[in-house]
């Protein structure tokens, strides 16, 4: 993808393309992938870019905010953002911490409890969590 394209993506999503938003979504948008932000900015200062943790934290919460990625509780000690963005559920390895998407017709509900009066369902996040079987 290139740097229009991204800022056009940007844009699209009411988000004013400055040149550390460029390169943070740059990183995150080349492929469909979960990283941290810890991860995300380790990738950025080994690509030679200044930024602070700080900037991608606000970058990151601003991309969320705005719809272009999606904010993943995963293992409740760190927050995962993800650049798919249309509907999945995930594999989650407790061991490495890799997420894994699976795609929702590899998954059936045959029932949901009814949500309270005045409510619909907005969203079922799954996360399935998978450790080596004994002996493999």
């Amino acid at each position: 993808m290139s740097i229009a394209e991204i800022a056009e993506r940007l844009a699209a999503h009411g988000i004013q393309p400055t040149a550390q938003r460029l390169r943070i979504a740059a990183v995150l948008l080349s492929v469909p992938q979960h990283l941290s932000a810890e991860q995300l900015l380790a990738q950025l200062v080994a690509d030679g870019a200044r930024v602070s943790k700080a900037t991608v934290y606000n970058t990151l919460n601003l991309f969320a905010g705005r719809g272009l990625i999606r904010p993943l509780s995963v293992d409740g000690v760190r927050a995962w953002f993800d650049s798919n963005v249309e509907p999945h559920y995930h594999f989650h390895d407790i061991e490495s911490g890799a997420l894994t998407d699976v795609a929702v017709p590899e998954v059936q509900f045959s029932r949901l409890p009814a949500p309270p009066a005045g409510m619909e369902v907005a969203g079922i996040e799954l996360v399935i969590r998978l450790r080596k079987a004994p002996g493999a």
